[in-house]
């Protein structure tokens, strides 16, 4: 379908330009979004004699999505969640979720100017992009921890789940690699020769020699 784009759209073009999509693409997200129109003779004129007015209000829309963007920008929100010793959530950070934590710290956002391809699943930190206008977008950071000592050490940069790894696989080489104690193995052998020698000792002292014998 060929439509007309009221606004800039990322990979498609910007306002005024006319452009083939997919028919889903345009009935499910385009128009009903007002993001275009369908490019027919009556809407080509419609555009054109209201173009001057769309480009103004859009310009408009792109310098209070700028001046707020200053607000936002670079922002990090903490997010404690409960997860498994190999940081899988159980269950994930939504588009939602990240804009309640930026409500928190003063930065207001919708869920559609949230960019999440798919929920967050894993601690750790996260890059999220929030796009304020379709030509101004911020990056924020998502600090998903277990707790806030775990959220602490992951804004420093410290990969938690790779340290907890290493530090239990730590104990387990050290142990893999220290010797054995000398004279150990000489000890063992030594104790079932020690036994059999004991046991010879007794069967000797239980017999009575040729001598004692005859004397009877």
């Amino acid at each position: 379908m060929e439509v007309i784009l009221l606004e800039r759209v990322e990979k498609l073009g910007h306002i005024g330009d006319v452009v083939n999509v997919k028919n889903g693409f345009a009935r499910n997200y385009l128009l009903p979004n007002k993001k275009a129109l369908r490019a027919n003779e009556a809407n080509r004129k419609v555009f054109e004699a209201n173009r001057s007015r769309i480009e103004a209000d859009n310009a408009e829309k792109r310098g209070a999505a700028e001046t707020e963007s200053k607000s936002i920008d670079g922002k990090t929100v903490q997010l404690i969640r409960q997860a498994s010793n190999t940081g899988q959530l159980y269950g994930s950070v939504s588009a939602r979720d990240i804009v309640d934590a930026l409500g928190t710290e003063g930065a207001h956002v919708t869920k559609s100017q949230v960019v999440l391809d798919r929920p967050i699943k894993a601690i750790g930190m996260h890059e999220v992009k929030i796009a304020l206008h379709p030509e101004v977008s911020v990056m924020v950071h998502v600090n998903v921890a277990r707790s806030p000592e775990e959220a602490e050490l992951q804004a420093q940069g410290i990969d938690v789940i790779k340290q907890m790894f290493e530090e239990q696989a730590a104990p387990i080489a050290a142990e893999a690699l220290a010797p054995e104690p000398e004279g150990e193995d000489t000890a063992e052998a030594a104790a079932p020769a020690e036994a059999e020698a004991e046991e010879t000792a007794e069967d000797t002292s239980a017999e009575p020699d040729e001598g004692e014998q005859q004397s009877e």
